[in-house]
């Protein structure tokens, strides 16, 4: 059945690729119906920082929280080329967004599915707390320990499906959506009503961070590179910012409905003004800011240096090191080549050329949007125009 499943959708795909305008018409003719509840997708590639957005979620009292659910396909699937899984991807999203998790039973090779398992769950505020585990009170605000939630009893997928639905928020973090046009369908099903919050990074700090942690996507890199017919030596960030760009010009080409249902957020805005995105955040997403997650958020992004040597480890650190690492870690050559590859999406996203960075103050990307500025630091470290 799995096998099928992915054929069907490789047909679609095929038809995705060789007709974009005609599939994204089709299926943008009409706006989704108003729903009550909230179902949000965290739309990030790998390297960006999408580990620290999920967590603002995680910690919200009123949110339901998938960590990288998407996962199971692409490891049942191995070496699968990532295009061919992007149907399969889209149907598990949205049997996860209605609170169906039996379609996870297609990849895991197994029938007994158990919290001890899925959604990031040493770390998921929703399984390591009451009334599923007695570790936590979901209204703490604060990071699981792995040792803390480890001790949790295990509980059949049944029991978190009911209380996934007693949740009116639900959130989806993923890097395994390769184009936002494989999400529309979702976007306008009215039973859905789904919201998009993309995340975006200084491709040279994506580039830093992925050299970092090289051993640890071999296998994602496999994957994407498959998807393209192309060898180890294809520069893996020239796809990343070719998907970047690509979702740019679809919302800026997209009708009303689908940019009410969108926002995109830079990395470095976040981090540097985090109360102020955070309740961007939230309010797009129907969701209430407290002071309890304005401190979380104020010391995740204040704490001492940059554990890059830890990519997947979620933790407080100095937020101008985390964007500036880059440029004593990378070489002028490097630095160079990143620039040239990404060129269009860095003055589409604000980020201006290293050799620039003396020249020009760093703005917002609401700022760098209308005015065409580009990203850079005054001497004092203020954010002015």
């Amino acid at each position: 059945y799995t096998q099928y499943l992915i054929i069907t959708k490789q047909k679609e795909n095929m038809f995705l690729e060789e007709n974009p305008q005609k599939y994204l018409i089709f299926h943008m003719y009409s706006g989704p119906l108003s729903q009550s509840k909230i179902h949000v997708y965290l739309h990030a590639t790998w390297r960006t920082g999408s580990s620290f957005l999920g967590e603002l979620f995680n910690q919200h009292p009123d949110v339901f929280y998938l960590y990288e659910p998407m996962w199971h396909i692409w490891q049942a699937l191995y070496p699968g080329d990532a295009v061919s899984l992007q149907g399969a991807v889209r149907d598990m999203m949205k049997a996860l967004l209605r609170c169906d998790f039996s379609v996870l039973k297609l990849y895991t090779g197994s029938q007994n599915i158990t919290t001890s398992f899925i959604f990031g769950w040493r770390k998921n505020k929703v399984i390591c707390s009451e009334p599923l585990c007695e570790a936590y009170k979901r209204n703490d605000v604060g990071l699981v320990q792995d040792d803390v939630c480890g001790k949790c009893p295990r509980k059949d997928i049944k029991e978190l499906e009911r209380e996934c639905k007693k949740y009116r928020v639900v959130v989806i973090k993923g890097v395994r959506v390769l184009d936002l046009g494989v999400l529309v369908p979702l976007m306008r099903d009215p039973a859905l009503n789904l919201q998009i919050i993309q995340l975006f990074r200084d491709p040279r700090a994506v580039h830093n961070s992925r050299l970092k942690s090289k051993q640890a996507l071999v296998k994602e890199s496999i994957q994407v590179l498959r998807s393209k017919k192309q060898t180890e030596k294809y520069k893996r960030l020239l796809l990343i910012c070719d998907n970047w760009l690509n979702d740019m010009m679809l919302m800026m080409n997209a009708p009303p409905w689908v940019k009410r249902n969108y926002i995109k957020i830079r990395y470095e805005d976040l981090v540097l003004h985090p109360m102020e995105e955070l309740r961007r955040l939230y309010s797009f997403s129907k969701l209430s800011s407290f002071p309890a997650m304005d401190k979380f958020v104020l010391n995740m992004t204040h704490g001492h240096g940059y554990s890059s040597d830890k990519p997947f480890v979620i933790s407080s650190r100095d937020a101008k090191e985390a964007i500036f690492a880059w440029r004593e870690r990378l070489n002028i050559e490097q630095i160079s080549q990143v620039e040239d590859y990404c060129s269009e999406v860095m003055r589409q996203l604000g980020y201006q050329k290293n050799s620039d960075f003396t020249m020009r103050p760093m703005v917002t990307l609401k700022q760098s949007q209308s005015s065409m500025a580009v990203i850079g630091e005054t001497e004092d470290g203020s954010t002015t125009l």
